[in-house]
């Protein structure tokens, strides 16, 4: 913490109506690749979470009486600003979430690039388009900023998907609530402290931060000044939330858990499509929503599939993200690997056949004596019935299945409810057509492991959530429309 430059960046309590408020309850932030408390953060308390989103609601006619041009402006120097402290934002993801401080780096400047594009889509949102009416009438659409808005952002990536809902809501003119995940809160109250330096007024961006998420999720779901609540997480823990909001028939986005099929025909570029499965697997240790977690593999190609994978696995080095070499950090806590070596146990019981890494874990036997570490492991000999085929994984398990045909493919890849994302390799361009259509899926990366594009809807299919963010797709989420007749 002490090699952060700007020191001002580091922040332990919420962030409410352009202020910090304490409190006497604290709980502690971990580096996960060291196992120590890097800070104690105040506990939000109920008070004060009324005080945000009042604060928040008071704030509206402010925000929403400035010009389009001057939202704007705002919000590219908040983008400016991030850019500008890339390296302490990083350095500060790194230490509280544990990934290699080259990806942490690439965050921070993807969750700018979100800013940016949402401050260009602030122009013409409230000019009214033109609908046909009958004679003696003219009709007229406005777009108006649907109001207070609150928010849960997960761990994984806490600065990318704060800006990624905070920015695309505040661009519309609408002003926001959040609570980050208690596991990550420094690098978002940075991004705040940000804010003020930006100009942006108090009470359009506020921060709550404690570790009760339930409690504090009812408030944000049930409040009956909040307009709208956007989600990133687990289905399960998504599914109660909207239960939640429906109480008050609350607008809701939620972007929920993945199962993304990772599909390789015989007629692929191997080369290709194991660097892609490299990229995507490994990326943040695994601990993403969009990772391939279901490799679903010729069965023609398998053994020379596996055999390279494998390979290009043992090159990978494990270390704390702080270090330059390292290309896997740690996972974010210990019941990370417990989950993980849960699944290889009862995978390996249902009949699984581990041909890469040890049963157990063998960071203790490495010169890491401390931090959540986990060894990369590949599975083959993979059922559709096993749980690891139909659950989550998020984390470093490569899990393979063999198919005969496109049929057989398609059957698979869309054998689970969830239908966040998907890849797919081959050249055969029918095939590629044949299987994009027929794919349960909101998002499809052919011969490309690499999805993310701040201009692109992101979101999925069946219980993967509703909704979408990214490009004008993002900020019609927080729009809502009226229709104005005017007798001639």
């Amino acid at each position: 913490m002490q090699n952060i430059s700007n020191q001002s960046l580091i922040k332990k309590s919420s962030f409410i109506n352009g202020q910090w408020l304490s409190s006497e309850q604290t709980f502690d932030v971990f580096n996960p690749a060291t196992e120590e408390s890097i800070a104690s953060v105040c506990e939000v308390d109920s008070f004060q979470l009324e005080q945000a989103i009042t604060s928040a609601f008071n704030a509206l006619t402010i925000w929403q009486d400035l010009s389009e041009a001057t939202r704007a402006e705002k919000l590219n120097c908040w983008q400016n600003l991030m850019r500008e402290y890339a390296d302490d934002l990083a350095r500060l993801l790194t230490l509280e979430q544990g990934k290699p401080i080259e990806e942490a780096k690439g965050e921070i400047l993807h969750a700018a690039n979100y800013v940016k594009l949402y401050s260009k889509h602030t122009e013409g949102l409230n000019k009214p388009s033109k609908v046909d009416a009958v004679s003696g009438q003219n009709g007229q659409v406005f777009r108006r900023p649907i109001g207070v808005v609150t928010a849960i952002t997960p761990w994984n990536f806490p600065c990318a998907m704060v800006l990624r809902k905070a920015a695309a809501a505040m661009a519309a003119g609408c002003t926001v609530v959040l609570k980050p995940s208690e596991l990550t809160p420094l690098s978002a109250l940075a991004l705040a402290q940000l804010s003020i330096d930006a100009g942006i007024p108090a009470g359009v961006f506020n921060l709550v931060v404690g570790s009760n998420a339930q409690a504090i999720g009812e408030i944000l779901t049930q409040h009956p000044k909040v307009a709208k609540f956007s989600f990133t997480g687990s289905t399960k823990i998504g599914k109660k939330l909207l239960q939640q909001c429906a109480s008050g028939v609350k607008r809701t986005s939620m972007e929920l858990g993945g199962n993304a099929p990772f599909i390789v025909f015989e007629d692929a570029d191997l080369e290709q499509a194991v660097d892609g499965a490299i990229a995507s697997k490994f990326r943040n240790g695994g601990q993403t929503c969009v990772t391939a977690n279901r490799f679903l593999i010729h069965e023609n190609i398998v053994q020379e599939f596996t055999s390279r994978l494998i390979t290009k696995t043992k090159n990978l080095n494990i270390g704390d993200g702080l270090d330059a070499s390292s290309d896997l950090g740690p996972l974010i806590n210990s019941a990370a690997i417990n989950k993980m070596d849960q699944l290889i146990d009862r995978a390996l019981a249902d009949g699984a056949e581990l041909v890469h890494g040890g049963k157990q874990n063998t960071q203790k036997e490495s010169a890491q004596k401390k931090g959540f570490y986990f060894q990369p492991r590949v599975l083959q000999n993979i059922t559709s019935e096993m749980e690891i085929f139909n659950k989550e994984i998020f984390g470093p398990i490569v899990s393979i299945t063999t198919f005969e045909n496109e049929l057989e493919a398609i059957q698979l890849a869309n054998q689970t409810e969830l239908g966040l994302c998907g890849y797919l390799y081959t050249e055969d361009p029918q095939r590629i057509a044949t299987i994009a259509a027929k794919l349960q899926i909101g998002m499809l990366g052919i011969n490309e492991s690499r999805l993310s594009n701040p201009a692109a809807p992101f979101g999925g299919v069946k219980q993967s959530g509703m909704g979408r963010e990214g490009g004008h797709y993002g900020i019609d989420e927080y729009l809502d429309y009226q229709y104005v007749c005017v007798k001639e």
